[in-house]
């Protein structure tokens, strides 16, 4: 028979790992990665891209010529670009100059185009609300444009309830604690829900980057994209977690670094922020214990920051190496 699918029906339904050399213990605990990373555009955002713009689809808010527009200078605004492009819709993804030189050339490759956001917002110092006022002036100026607005979609966690959740719970039966990271906060918000409607003991740990706001802490710069913000999201002005742990940039390549070397794994720096969180606790877990950790994005798009040694070594100093072994 001939294979009549196209790459968006295999989206989801990533291979789930064991990390059985990172997290070697004696007290019988297991660590299972979830390797979001091998969706088709290489992140978790493939599931909340796909059905945000599929469910808009079949509710007749778009279809072929749209043009969708969002804010997004990282993962989600790849998966965007890749599905508008195979659907026949323009996209237009605001970015501000933080936004890395190699996701800019990944979203134009695509044919998507990008409006740069230069300025902050006056109020906050932040570019995200500066970026999503300037979504609003598109879509009041560009016929037939749609915002997915991944930040307050209930697609978004929809997504990870009814896929990433559901088939860690399908193929483990039983896990106590699920680790992942937090920026829209749509990954873990769905995890916890699902949990919570299925009567399910796991708890959820929510990661965040130093620096970020989402569980209160002060407001710092953050090297990396794709974890953390300066505003609180609306998918996180309500405690869903259990655990909530901050990590440092520093941290965060550490356990990048760290999973490619024990596991050969490849992951981005949100991986890493979720591998050294899950460390900080493991001592505390209870004998047993079988764990999921979310690797939310590949780790190619990080080789001139989180894999370059001369960059490492720029940003936190000759005795890094040293200090993280």
């Amino acid at each position: 028979m001939p294979v009549e699918k196209n790459w968006l029906s295999v989206i989801g339904n990533t291979p789930l790992v064991q990390l059985s050399r990172l997290f070697a213990n004696d007290r019988g605990i297991q660590v299972y990665a979830k390797l979001e990373l091998l969706n088709p555009n290489g992140s978790a955002k493939d599931r909340s891209a796909a059905r945000i713009i599929s469910e808009a689809w079949d509710s007749g808010l778009i279809g072929p010529g749209s043009v969708i527009i969002e804010s997004s200078s990282g993962n989600m605004a790849i998966s965007l670009a890749a599905i508008c492009s195979y659907l026949g819709m323009r996209f237009i993804s605001i970015i501000d100059p933080k936004t890395a030189q190699q996701n800019v050339q990944i979203i134009q490759a695509y044919g998507a185009a990008i409006e740069l956001v230069e300025e902050e917002d006056p109020e906050t110092g932040e570019f995200l609300p500066a970026r999503l006022k300037r979504v609003q002036q598109l879509l009041e100026r560009i016929p037939n444009s749609f915002w997915p607005n991944q930040y307050a979609n209930e697609n978004n966690y929809l997504s990870h309830y009814e896929g990433t959740m559901h088939e860690i719970v399908e193929e483990l039966g039983h896990v106590d604690y699920v680790v992942g990271g937090v920026s829209t906060c749509g990954t873990m918000l769905g995890c916890a829900n699902y949990a919570r409607d299925h009567g399910l003991h796991t708890k959820i740990v929510a990661v965040d980057a130093e620096g970020s706001v989402i569980f209160g802490g002060p407001k710092g710069s953050r090297l990396f994209p794709g974890l953390g913000t300066g505003i609180i999201p609306p998918f996180g002005q309500t405690k869903f977690m259990d655990y909530a742990i901050n990590v440092s940039d520093q941290d965060m390549v550490a356990g990048c670094r760290l999973l490619v070397a024990k596991e050969s794994i490849l992951a981005g720096p949100s991986s890493g922020a979720v591998i050294t969180a899950l460390q900080s606790i493991m001592h505390k877990l209870p004998i047993g214990s079988t764990c999921a950790v979310i690797l939310h994005d590949r780790g190619e798009r990080y080789m001139d920051t989180v894999y370059c040694d001369e960059w490492v070594e720029k940003q936190f100093g000759h005795d890094y190496f040293k200090t993280k072994g």
